[in-house]
């Protein structure tokens, strides 16, 4: 029993531990457990969540394996004589009940706490960009806007070039996804966020969603969906600029510019940097870089 006792006394300073480090801070890249820190204010939530869970996940394994090895050790084969056998343990079926289902609930309820946060939409959103997907490429459009030939400005993929599409930091950017084909995925593995395309829905509630990136860069994007033959090499790439370098950006492209030439106009890299090109035949298809 004295050697149960202090068993139990370790094991609980042991989770003690695991619950004060937890509080330390999550950005640390040690707490976040090989995910990726995010680049939008929706992706701390998210973040935040995946690192409360892979703690949970672990103070679980400790005691699961605790209990076994506790088993292996002190419950060993120590002669002949059959050990006491016991048929029922009411209180311990009780809590082997109630705490699993605890655990769910507790998931649950924080993972609804982020899915709402991640889905909010403000009433008036700074910029809407309208995404349209199709095997195997993309298309950004920017419908505020008028090009020299009257339609909206926008950005494809070609054979030689990724398509990439350019936002605002600090500004909330709504995407309007469309499929024209299949279902596809909206996926910037730096919004720790993914968006299924699905096709006949245009513009409807469930292909739209708002980030709003805190951090300037260029971040590679891709199709998160088996989408055909060519779908990994679905790529694209999303370039966050300052404010006036996006109302610049349109500018140029209002004024007949093309991508490269407007994202050169801002002092920026006119072709992709986190992905390239990957011609198969006569289709566009990328893969990324390396």
């Amino acid at each position: 029993m004295a050697r149960g006792s202090r068993l139990a006394r370790v094991a609980a300073l042991g989770l003690l531990g695991v619950l004060v480090l937890s509080g330390c801070d999550l950005n640390n890249e040690f707490w976040r457990f090989g995910f990726p820190e995010g680049v939008t204010e929706q992706s701390v939530g998210v973040r935040q969540l995946w690192t409360g869970s892979v703690i949970a996940a672990l103070i679980v394994g400790f005691i699961v394996w605790g209990l076994i090895i506790w088993s292996v050790i002190f419950h060993r084969k120590k002669g002949d004589e059959l050990p006491r056998q016991t048929a029922y343990n009411l209180p311990l079926e009780i809590a082997y009940s109630i705490f699993p289902f605890l655990i769910i609930a507790a998931l649950f309820f924080f993972t609804v706490v982020v899915q709402n946060d991640v889905q909010e939409r403000s009433d008036e959103p700074d910029t809407t960009i309208a995404v349209n997907a199709f095997k195997w490429n993309w298309q950004f459009v920017y419908p505020e806007t008028t090009g020299d030939d009257g339609e909206p400005v926008n950005t494809v993929g070609s054979t030689d070039e990724i398509p990439i599409l350019v936002m605002p930091v600090d500004q909330d950017v709504r995407f309007e996804v469309a499929s024209a084909d299949v279902i596809h995925s909206f996926w910037v593995p730096e919004f720790l966020f993914k968006l299924d395309v699905i096709p006949g829905n245009e513009n409807g509630r469930d292909n739209v969603f708002e980030v709003r990136a805190n951090q300037e860069g260029a971040y590679v994007g891709r199709c998160a969906e088996l989408c055909g033959t060519y779908h990994a090499y679905m790529n694209f790439e999303v370039r966050v600029v300052s404010g006036d370098d996006y109302e610049a950006y349109l500018d140029a492209r209002e004024g007949g510019q093309n991508t490269r030439e407007a994202l050169e106009s801002i002092g920026q890299d006119g072709e992709a940097t986190t992905t390239r090109p990957f011609r198969v035949g006569d289709g566009y298809y990328q893969q990324a870089a390396n």
